[in-house]
């Protein structure tokens, strides 16, 4: 049976050969997801495992101490204490920070990931071992600086060049005197570098005298683990020491979980792609099958059961799997090449690094194409081995017999009430703990409309077959009844296009209206016209608004700072400004008391939610604790509408500031005069010296950067979701390709009978147009009606959001359904045109 099963593999090449397209294609999604994910682990942790070299112990200040004796800091008394211990090589003091650099246009280097500071340490030989020097020198005065050749090139400045830059408050320039090297895993995925003298990092990024690490490296021979709790024992309890392989492990872990999850995202993506071929692969060998039947019924008669019939197709399934898994594995290593910059276009930032094949990637996708195939090819196998050798014979040139649909019909049917009904529960819930019954009723959905796909298949079908007639008259009829003729083929077929734009639609309306939803986001309460942040997390000084209030065509600068609080404990967020400014800029509408007892530390106001949620009224006290120990207990004066800008409570500087460490505003909202507001925005640039740390947006921008990290995240997914639509569009090909040589005598007849190439070839490309559109139409419901049903799980966590149905979108969906109809019949059109009449009447 093997032999049989090779020689039927050979000799159906080329009807097999569309089944191993799609074969090919979902596994190189599989093996390029495993090659990926192991390359970009492996960038990382090459780079984590170069930087962690000399690191035997680190050692780094601890949380804030109420004791007096512990109030230490990382200084150079630290350092010989540490230095002076048995198993220490050298103590390496470093003082780092992230400034933010500006590249030529005033925008920071390295864009969200900012930059990574450090100060420059040189040895005996005047050289820092732990940043190699490609030209120049280290930085050794205040106004000196080394940066990385990949953030140099960013800034555009060369050896000797000014380097703009910005760490908490106005540019400074700083002459570059130096290019390194750095194994930073953060620079290798794209943030920026900068050095400095200790003295000069020291005054930027924390105090004189002070340093926010202790590397300390070990002697040969010495135990990391021995010399880590000789330095813990000596070090206050507010410190933390830890080993260089402890550091390697925390980081390691956190490098698997990254990937790990990239990992799992693509590869559902290509277990998608997979599930579309597995409808493929079995419309394939149910129609070999049939094409096989007196083959099948003469190796019945001459001895062969029912299971060699069976194991014949399976190993002919398995070998097909084989070799199309094995050109997949070869195709995958090109698409994991191809993904990294693809990821690093929608702001990923993977380091760069050798590609890495393990042996589990090549045995997983192997393993994942043969049995794909051989599962696909299960039930056609079972078809097969059921064919009785004289009913087979005797019936070899009649059409095979009907099969009942009304247990199918009736199976779909309720799936696909199941689905529908847990989709309408789901629509009871507000927030994600509904998530898994939505995941359940999607499945479901999707499953009785596969299963209930050759009922739906009739009408649809009857449905464009009158719009098909009534243009092409007889090539119509003829393709509509060609398409009506095996319903479960064409099901089949259109299922597997019907995945594919069912998750394309859920996704497009999904990200559409949580778009038009982020558009409105602050929207109806921000009436400045420019909102003013910072570029890092520190925040923004206090004099910037300031300053941005006494400029010309400025009408209202108003500065909001935010701070964490618990209340009875609940966390809680809470927005400090001055009120009486407030209005210029916002609309902040008042639904009980008055904002005017806003002031001091005896009033606060709370939005009407954060009111509801905690029993709160005007007079009201609000017991708020600061993460500095201090406590306040301030009484309700005002409630207000639930607001997009500010956080769920309202105070003045007074009560936030004396529990901040340093005052920093988290936005300057700025109102521009009456007739100004046009070219305001670059006069805040020039104002504020193009400060690379700070961002100036007007509400137009706000939006477009909202709906441009949506729109990233949608054509990267359209992408992924592309390679289940190709393989849906292979399946087409192959279901025509097949049922031309199927029906090659039939051919022959209506050419012999009058029907000329020209309308054999229209009515191919108009069955293939029907299947087509049924499954777009199909797939396209289906995802309106999903993305519609889930969408009530963000009401809570995202009120602004509103479904909204794209129709320009989905009818450029449909467009495409209707190329890929008659693109797919190009083939077979041409094959089955160019049939000769004779032989083709001839044909058994």
């Amino acid at each position: 049976m093997f032999r049989t099963a090779l020689r039927n593999l050979l000799a159906h090449k080329t009807r097999l050969m569309m089944t191993a397209l799609a074969v090919l294609l979902g596994t190189a999604f599989v093996s390029g997801t495993l090659v990926f994910s192991d390359s970009v682990g492996g960038a990382y942790r090459d780079r984590l495992s170069k930087s962690l070299d000399d690191v035997a112990v680190s050692v780094t200040a601890g949380g804030p101490s109420t004791d007096p004796k512990n109030q230490q800091a990382l200084d150079a008394a630290m350092v010989k204490r540490i230095a002076a211990l048995p198993g220490v090589a050298s103590v390496r003091p470093s003082v780092s920070g992230m400034p933010m650099i500006a590249d030529r246009h005033g925008d920071p280097v390295g864009g969200d990931w900012g930059s990574d500071g450090d100060n420059y340490v040189p040895g005996k030989d005047g050289k820092d071992s732990r940043y190699p020097l490609v030209k120049g020198r280290g930085p050794a005065a205040e106004g000196e600086i080394a940066l990385d050749a990949k953030t140099a090139g960013k800034a555009g400045v060369a050896l000797g060049g000014t380097v703009r830059l910005a760490v908490d408050g106005p540019v400074m320039t700083k002459k570059l005197v130096g290019i390194v090297k750095t194994d930073n895993p953060r620079v290798s995925a794209g943030a920026g570098l900068a050095l400095f003298d200790t003295a000069t990092a020291q005054k930027l990024f924390g105090k004189p005298g002070e340093f926010t690490e202790l590397v300390v490296s070990a002697t040969p021979g010495t135990d990391q683990t021995a010399l880590t709790a000789k330095v813990r024992a000596t070090l206050p309890k507010t410190f933390e020491a830890r080993s260089g392989q402890e550091l390697a492990s925390t980081q390691a872990k956190m490098i698997d979980e990254q990937t790990s999850s990239i990992r799992k995202t693509l590869l559902i993506f290509a277990g998608i792609s997979l599930f579309v071929g597995v409808f493929i692969i079995a419309n394939t060998f149910t129609m070999l099958i049939a094409q096989r039947t007196r083959e099948i019924a003469l190796l019945r008669a001459v001895g062969a059961s029912r299971r060699q019939v069976v194991r014949s197709v399976l190993i002919e399934a398995g070998l097909l799997g084989l070799v199309a898994s094995a050109l997949g594995f070869v195709l995958g290593i090109g698409v994991a090449t191809g993904l990294h910059p693809v990821l690093n276009g929608t702001g990923a930032s993977l380091p760069d690094g050798p590609l890495v094949i393990k042996p589990s990637a090549v045995l997983s996708a192997l393993g994942v194409g043969v049995v794909v195939t051989v599962l696909a090819a299960w039930l056609p196998s079972r078809k097969a081995a059921r064919i009785a050798p004289v009913e087979a014979l005797a019936s070899v040139d009649q059409a095979p017999a009907a099969r009942s649909l009304v247990l199918r019909n009736s199976l779909g049917a309720a799936l696909t009430a199941l689905g529908v009904g847990v989709m309408l529960y789901v629509t009871r819930f507000k927030d994600s703990g509904g998530i898994n019954y939505a995941m359940a009723g999607s499945a479901l959905t999707l499953a009785g409309l596969i299963v209930l796909a050759p009922l739906l298949s009739r009408p649809l079908v009857r449905l464009f077959g009158r719009l098909a007639i009534r243009l092409h008259g007889v090539s119509g009829k003829l393709a509509r009844e060609n398409a009506l003729r095996n319903p479960r083929r064409t099901a089949a077929t259109a299922s597997a296009l019907m995945i594919g734009l069912t998750l394309i639609t859920g996704l497009t309306v999904g990200a559409v209206s949580a778009d038009r939803g982020m558009s409105t986001m602050g929207a109806p309460d921000m009436t400045a016209d420019y909102k003013v942040s910072s570029t890092s997390y520190l925040g923004l000084s206090p004099e910037i608004a300031k300053t941005l209030a006494g400029q010309p065509g400025v009408a209202a600068a108003v500065p909001l700072r935010t701070a964490g609080f618990q209340s009875d404990a609940n966390g809680g967020m809470v927005t400090a400004t001055d009120v009486t400014a407030l209005g210029k800029v916002l609309d902040v509408r008042v639904v009980g008391g008055s904002l005017t007892g806003v002031r001091g530390t005896t009033g606060v106001a709370v939005s009407d939610k954060f009111a509801k949620d905690h029993r709160l009224t005007v007079g009201s006290s609000l017991p708020m604790a600061f993460f500095d120990g201090g406590k306040a207990t301030p009484r309700v004066v005002a409630v207000y509408k639930d607001n997009d800008i500010l956080s769920s409570v309202l105070a003045a500087p007074a009560l936030v500031d004396p529990h901040q460490e340093k005052a920093r505003d988290s936005q300057v909202l700025v109102k521009a005069a009456p007739g100004k507001a046009g070219d305001l925005a670059e006069k805040i640039k020039e104002t504020l010296g193009k400060n690379p740390l700070i961002k100036v947006q007007s509400q137009d921008d706000l939006r477009r950067h909202e709906a441009g990290s949506i729109d990233d995240i949608l054509y990267l997914m359209y992408g992924l979701l592309g390679m289940a639509v190709v393989i849906a569009v292979v399946g087409v090909v192959n279901t025509l390709a097949m049922s031309v040589f199927e029906r090659t005598r039939e051919i022959g007849m209506l050419r012999a009978i009058g029907l000329d190439r020209r309308e054999v070839k229209r009515m191919v490309r108009l069955e293939s147009v029907m299947i087509a559109m049924f499954g777009a139409v199909l797939g396209v419901g289906a995802g309106v009606f999903l993305a519609w049903s889930t969408g009530h799980l963000l009401r809570s966590s995202f009120p602004q959001y509103e479904m909204v149905v794209p129709w320009g979108r989905i009818a450029v969906f449909l467009l495409l359904a209707l190329a890929v109809g008659v693109l797919a019949a190009v083939w077979p059109a041409r094959r089955a045109a160019k049939l000769d009449t004779l032989e083709a009447i001839g044909a058994q």
